[in-house]
């Protein structure tokens, strides 16, 4: 399997989501420039956390119209995986490819800090290698993580089963007390209709490897992973 990471000018986790998918998990992966428009030969495509285009106007809202965009919105629908994170959720948001927006924090501050996720649905190819209820420790780092989004776009993302990580305590409880930015409905990522594009405010890049305090983000990479295997090997069958 092989994953794309692409690089915006501002991008600053690219180097950390090659090193996930590639030395730890131990698959193909490139970067891709945000002027490239070729996503040929790959199977997951990342965009990275960090300040595309040094986040003026809106977060993301420049690096929505990177000449990378239309190809990655032809590969999400051609059924490919997309993983945003951070940065990367923001701009997927901009483009359409997810339902919603971010505002400032609540509390209006940048918060930098561990937080805790329950995984809310482990039948998804971001998710398989996790168990529904799920707690997992990841790293934030952002200004604009408050996630909303109109009334029956939240009861559709509930519905359809479209909310993948919500924010909780470390006993796992989904109240204000485990909300770091004040999201609605504690969110921290979501997937689009066809599922096979996520996005998330939280950092797994950054939690990959016990010596950086948790190794639970991996479970995406390599959920991802799994998820292309059965995939290729469904094709081949």
């Amino acid at each position: 399997m092989k994953f794309g990471v692409v690089v915006f000018p501002g991008s600053n986790c690219d180097h950390d989501a090659h090193h996930a998918a590639g030395a730890v998990l131990g698959q193909s992966v490139e970067y891709v420039w945000h002027q490239s428009e070729n996503l040929d030969g790959l199977d997951a495509v990342i965009l990275p956390g960090g300040f595309s285009y040094g986040d003026y106007l809106r977060t993301g809202a420049i690096a929505r119209f990177s000449p990378v965009m239309r190809a990655v919105e032809r590969f999400a629908r051609r059924g490919g995986l997309v993983l945003g994170v951070c940065n990367g959720f923001q701009i997927l948001l901009e483009a359409g490819l997810l339902p919603g927006a971010m505002l400032r924090n609540r509390g209006l501050r940048f918060v930098c800090r561990d937080v805790w996720l329950r995984v809310e649905s482990a039948d998804t190819a971001f998710t398989c290698a996790a168990r529904k209820g799920q707690v997992l420790r990841m790293p934030i780092a952002h200004s604009d993580g408050n996630y909303v989004a109109e009334p029956e776009t939240l009861r559709e993302l509930e519905r359809s089963g479209r909310i993948l990580f919500r924010y909780v305590t470390p006993d796992g409880r989904a109240d204000d007390a485990g909300n770091p930015n004040g999201s609605m409905a504690n969110i921290a990522g979501i997937l689009n209709e066809e599922r096979n594009v996520m996005g998330m405010m939280p950092h797994p890049e950054r939690a990959v490897e016990t010596l950086m305090g948790s190794a639970d983000g991996l479970v995406i990479f390599r959920s991802m992973a799994e998820s292309l295997v059965r995939q290729a090997q469904q094709m081949t069958a």
